[in-house]
């Protein structure tokens, strides 16, 4: 029995060190970068993260389950977001579909689905009519999303998001930005995986729980 309760206790220590290695490699300007002028963020308690993101991004597209699977078991001091990027005209009327179909309570609806039709069939939708027809078979009223999409609500909403972005200096997705302070890509990191291993040391950062 001692010796079970040893093994464990060594296992667990083991993992405590290798935790802290990990952390002691992360490093400002090589695996992320510290906003000179941190943007304001939408939480008002706890760490937000933003993901950062185009639906027609490959890179995106492969994150998804990743990034999905880390937010569904992060802590709940962790408030996670989304903040679909236009750093392109052609990006522009997916960041609005986002927002609209966000503002009608429907995005769970189509989220997936619009992520499979423009990153995994690259398909032309690139108006907010092509769009609408899309969304419609999905059980999404095409016209009120069309009026959703052209409103003025979902237009400040849109250039907010975009003037976060420019403020951040987020030029490529997907990018990760943590409690307005710092930005994280795999190509910073090295990998999808990496980020969200450098995303949860940058959380314990502004939570104080390590330098």
């Amino acid at each position: 029995m001692f010796r079970s309760f040893r093994m464990v206790f060594l296992l667990l220590l083991a993992l405590s060190v290798s935790g802290l290695a990990n952390a002691a490699e992360w490093k400002e300007g090589t695996h992320y970068n510290r906003l000179d002028n941190p943007v304001r963020t939408d939480s008002d308690s706890g760490v937000e993260v933003a993901e950062v993101f185009w639906y027609g991004c490959p890179h995106c597209y492969n994150f998804k389950p990743l990034v999905e699977a880390w937010a569904a078991d992060a802590p709940d001091y962790v408030n996670y977001v989304k903040i679909p990027a236009a750093l392109g005209r052609n990006w522009e009327p997916h960041a609005y579909a986002f927002y609209a179909l966000e503002a009608m309570g429907e995005l769970d609806k189509v989220h997936d689905a619009l992520f499979d039709a423009l990153a995994g069939e690259r398909r032309p939708l690139n108006s907010p009519e092509a769009l609408a027809d899309f969304v419609a078979d999905y059980g999404v009223d095409p016209d009120e999303f069309v009026s959703t999409y052209k409103s003025f609500g979902v237009n400040a909403r849109m250039q907010k998001a975009q003037s976060k972005i420019r403020g951040a200096r987020i030029t490529g997705t997907p990018t990760m930005l943590v409690n307005g302070k710092y930005t994280v890509s795999a190509s910073m990191a090295g990998s999808h995986e990496a980020v969200l291993e450098v995303v949860d040391y940058l959380v314990a950062k502004e939570r104080g729980e390590v330098e």
